[in-house]
């Protein structure tokens, strides 16, 4: 099988790449654990000072891979800790990481730029926590990574209300960074990573824990997170949200 994310260093800057363009870097089985491999091993490396996430063809990231949603050879609680370990391997890994989203990022895309310390978005991107659309709350540290950038009203808001919100407005209430032309965000995520990479690496590692330790801890509510996941994936809702998708369709739930 291809490898399904890039991995490309340059002066301390380690990018890994999202590489599954023809779905929209979908967080498939396959391309969760390589991922989270891959952020692991950069962490450990004593050569990598700063991590770029990127998504091939134009796009982030556009969440769980819903067609194997109901692929009982895939254990929810399988892939719910495989995110969990990725987004916990960002969050309180020692490095910064940095985020470049063109195209998109959401549901569980959303969930993993929300919780890089830095994230560049190209002006014509948009973000979601998409989760409700198929019967789905949320995972991937989103109850703890966006109420931190967002505030708990509006992080409340884009949960229950699945709106999509534009980059210049996702700059505005602090979930995105910094805004950039289309086509650019890579090269300037890049750039940033290159000037973080400068700084003294304790002290970044540092300023990173510090915030992992305000409030609830991000342990803490991953699991939550992987308890009502999992109760509804055993649901009806999912499965009408699935069916709904596949046949390009609003969902009814009845649950």
């Amino acid at each position: 099988m291809p490898e399904l994310v890039r991995v490309a260093d340059l002066a301390g800057v380690r990018t890994l790449t999202l590489d599954d363009p023809r779905r929209r870097n979908a967080l498939s089985a396959a391309l969760r654990r390589e991922l989270r491999d891959a952020v692991v091993d950069a962490m450990a490396d004593d050569e990598v000072r700063v991590i770029v996430l990127a998504g091939a063809g134009g796009f982030f990231c556009s969440g769980g891979d819903i067609s194997a949603m109901l692929d009982d050879e895939q254990p929810t609680v399988h892939r719910l800790q495989v995110l969990a370990d990725l987004v916990e391997a960002v969050v309180a890994g020692p490095l910064p990481v940095v985020a470049a989203v063109e195209g998109g990022a959401y549901g569980a895309g959303l969930s993993l730029a929300a919780a890089c310390d830095h994230v560049v978005a190209a002006r014509d991107a948009r973000l979601c926590a998409s989760f409700g659309a198929v019967g789905l709350a949320g995972d991937g540290g989103i109850f703890w990574s966006l109420p931190q950038r967002v505030g708990s009203g509006r992080a409340r808001e884009m949960l229950l209300f699945g709106n999509v919100v534009g980059a210049e407005r996702a700059e505005d209430i602090g979930l995105v960074d910094h805004v950039v032309d289309p086509g650019t965000a890579l090269e300037i995520a890049q750039g940033r990573a290159a000037a973080l990479a400068a700084r003294s690496r304790p002290a970044l590692s540092t300023v990173k824990s510090a915030f992992v330790e305000t409030g609830e801890s991000l342990h803490g509510a991953l699991a939550r997170e992987s308890r009502g996941q999992r109760s509804l994936f055993d649901g009806p809702d999912l499965r009408e949200g699935v069916a709904a998708f596949q046949e390009k369709r609003t969902p009814t739930f009845r649950a």
